[in-house]
């Protein structure tokens, strides 16, 4: 049976850590779905279909993955796919608490799928999508933390003022 996991998230915008995630990730599964948490009570800058297309322009040459959307509860969407692993990144010891009680969460409420944690790669321990969003506001040169795609998208929302683009 394929080992097949789950890598949810808002993606909002994907960044280069997210992307190293799922690249380690596939050494690890056979198929990786790219979850695309809907939460209304969230405010994105991109849209759900925008947030695709940078994923799917982004991984396009990555094998073995699946991009899609979901909300309600994870462990019901893992079920539903029929994963058997949750794949979270952490990118400091700051991530560790919230990430450990999400996880003790889902096994709580599904002892069959299991959350396997990666550490971001050192390159990328300082990037979320949130820092990247704000540098990007600001015109703060973000190549090379994000993908090309992304970038170009990020200069766009903030009418030009994203250096490196």
């Amino acid at each position: 049976m394929p080992r097949t996991a789950i890598y949810p998230g808002s993606f909002d915008p994907v960044t280069n850590g997210h992307i190293d995630i799922i690249k380690r990730g596939l050494t690890l599964f056979d198929h990786i779905i790219v979850a695309i948490l809907h939460n209304p009570a969230k405010k994105a800058l991109f849209s759900i279909s925008e947030r695709i297309e940078m994923l799917e322009i982004s991984l396009k040459d990555v094998g073995n993955i699946e991009i899609d959307t979901f909300n309600g509860l994870l462990v019901d969407y893992a079920a539903q796919r029929k994963a058997n692993a949750i794949l979270r990144g952490m990118r400091a010891v700051s991530d560790f608490e919230y990430e450990f009680q999400m996880a003790l969460m889902n096994r709580r409420l599904n002892r069959h799928v299991q959350t396997v944690f990666l550490m971001t790669g050192l390159r990328w321990i300082f990037t979320s999508s949130s820092i990247i969003k704000e540098a990007a506001q600001f015109g703060g040169n973000i190549n090379g933390m994000v993908p090309p795609v992304v970038n170009r998208k990020l200069a766009e929302k903030f009418a030009g003022r994203v250096k490196g683009a």
